[in-house]
Order: C-alpha cells, then sequence, then structure tokens
C-alpha cells in the first residue's frame, strides 16, 4: 500500500519566523486521518527565518530527530549540551524524563529542515542528545543509516525506538531499495527532487505512507535527495 499525502494537502501553519507544514495532526492541526504511522507522532517540515527559531520550552517521552535540508540550526538544553547541526547532517534528542532546550537558526539564511518524532519503546529513560554529520557521498545511489533503535547499526545516532531513519541521495534515473517487510511501516518525503516509489509517482515534499511492502524501492525522475523513516 502506497499512499501519496500531497505537500499541498500538508497541514500549514505561518508564524512569520516560522513557515510549517504537518504530516500529521500537530499544535492547532487536526486530523483524525493523520494522527500518526505506526509509532511516527510527528513529521514537521520546517523553515525557519534567518536570526530566529524557538525559544527554550520542555518535551518528555518522545525521541525527536531533526534533519537539516537547508541552512544550519543551533542547540542548547538544561542537561548543558550545545552543539550546530549543518545541511545533510543530523542531531537526535531523547526527551525522556525531560527536557528543555531551543532551537535557533543563527545564520543569515533561512533554515529548512525535517523535525520527526518517534514514539519510545519505553518511558521514563534519561534524557540525552547528539549530533553527527554525514557525508552525503556515503549515501549516493544507496540508503545510509543515520538513526536508529538497532544494535547492529553501530554507526548511527542511537534512538530508543523499534525504527531508523535512512537517507539516499539519487541522480536522475537512479534506484535506491530499502527492505521494509510486510509487518512494518515506512513514511518516506523527497527533500528534493521528484520520484516514484514502487510505481507510484512522488513530487518533491509529497508524504508517501507506505504499509504491507516487502521492498521499499525508490527511483529517482530527477536529481533527489531521500528520506525515510521505518517504525513498528
Amino acid at each position: 500500500m502506497i499512499d501519496i499525502r500531497p505537500f499541498d494537502s500538508l497541514g500549514h501553519e505561518d508564524h512569520g519566523w516560522l513557515n510549517a507544514r504537518h504530516h500529521f495532526s500537530f499544535a492547532n492541526y487536526r486530523d483524525p486521518q493523520r494522527d500518526h504511522w505506526g509509532q511516527l507522532r510527528v513529521w514537521n517540515d520546517d523553515e525557519i527565518a534567518a536570526n530566529s527559531g524557538f525559544p527554550p520550552h520542555p518535551h518528555r517521552d518522545m525521541e525527536i530527530i531533526t534533519y537539516i535540508r537547508e541552512g544550519a540550526i543551533s542547540h542548547r538544553d538544561n542537561l548543558g549540551n550545545q552543539g550546530r547541526t549543518e545541511a545533510g547532517d543530523v542531531q537526535v534528542m531523547s526527551a525522556g524524563t525531560g527536557i528543555a532546550h531551543s532551537e535557533y537558526n543563527q545564520e543569515d539564511v533561512t533554515c529548512r529542515l525535517f523535525q520527526i518524532w518517534i514514539i519510545p519503546d519505553q518511558d521514563g529513560q534519561a534524557p540525552s542528545w547528539g549530533t553527527k554529520p554525514f557525508p552525503k557521498g556515503e549515501r549516493a545511489g544507496q540508503f545510509v543509516v543515520l538513526a536508529s533503535g538497532h544494535e547492529a547499526d553501530s554507526d548511527a545516532l542511537r534512538i530508543r525506538a523499534d525504527a531508523r531513519l535512512v537517507a539516499a541521495t539519487l541522480q536522475a534515473g537512479q534506484t535506491a531499495e530499502y527492505p521494509l517487510g510486510r509487518l512494518r511501516k515506512a513514511y518516506l518525503v523527497a527533500a528534493k527532487g521528484a520520484i516514484e516509489v514502487n510505481g507510484v509517482p512522488a513530487a518533491e515534499r509529497d508524504g508517501v505512507a507506505i504499509a504491507e511492502e516487502e521492498l521499499v524501492r525508490v527511483t529517482a525522475l530527477q536529481g533527489s535527495e531521500v528520506i525515510l523513516v521505518d517504525v513498528a
């Protein structure tokens, strides 16, 4: 089952400094048909204006992944962590028993990112944060695991859920395959470019909800950057 969710159908809120599209119910956007996808609870497509951002605010018991598409974001939290994550790279925050953080675009250009929330396997664990660069050359023509709750994915950022975030950069005509399994679900977005997913076309920034598919086969119709989350 391949369900295309066109970009124009997503929830939309424009706060001036933040222009956000919501793939799932979030804040003032409510759609009972799009509350979650398995353990995937939030996928926000955010554009943050230069020299602005999210002031300190709390979270708990959620795995929060930030994938930077363009620009950079600077993180600070009440655990003493701070860092800057650039385009193509990933940061992971395990909110656990509670964490307060801020995310600011301290650059002179708009930051574009995907904010992805995954429900953890267990509540009440200690909070943590981490970031890691992933050179795009490593994911050219193939999916590479960027964040994972699976022990075998030792090079990936750790999350506390039976889930993975993978990415691929594809030239026009290239195909990348991801072995999903019929008992799992995936959600996929082309951050750039146009693609086909198991033969079904999807435009840039459309959501693609996938279920009951043994294999996910993504073909680029033009140069593309593809992000996929695999969840229980």
